[in-house]
């Protein structure tokens, strides 16, 4: 069963270029690091911020893109966490049809926050368990 999860806390180091976003359990008090990059986290912190840009940006264009389309954007689930990376899916509703779409995390939780109100983002019970390990 996914648990909702929540962004935390971001980490943006201009010297490096790993960041750190920090996913935290709604009902609950786990929580763990995701490493990812200076684009991902900019856009997501200037969202998490409510910082518009004059011109979208390319988060905003898969935003529209899939609303052009007809389809609606309807959450983010991060799946499994494989030799230190995580994999994610950004779930869209076609026709009342869930369609699962592959992402990296850092893009499907900059999507999310673009998004207004902000989309939920669920992690599967067994990422979370590696994880903490």
């Amino acid at each position: 069963m996914p648990v909702l999860m929540q962004l935390a806390r971001i980490i943006i180091n201009e010297i490096n270029d790993q960041q750190i976003i920090y996913l935290k359990e709604v009902n609950g008090q786990r929580q763990f690091p995701i490493v990812i990059g200076l684009f991902e986290a900019t856009s997501i912190d200037r969202r998490a911020r409510r910082l518009k840009p004059p011109r979208p940006q390319t988060h905003d264009l898969v935003v529209n893109v899939v609303e052009a389309l007809g389809a609606e954007l309807d959450s983010v689930i991060i799946t499994e966490l494989k030799d230190q990376t995580y994999f994610a899916r950004l779930r869209l509703r076609v026709n009342g049809e869930v369609v699962d779409v592959d992402s990296r995390p850092s893009d499907a939780i900059a999507i999310a926050v673009t998004m207004d109100p902000p989309l939920p983002i669920y992690v599967e019970e067994s990422v979370l368990d590696e994880a903490a390990h």
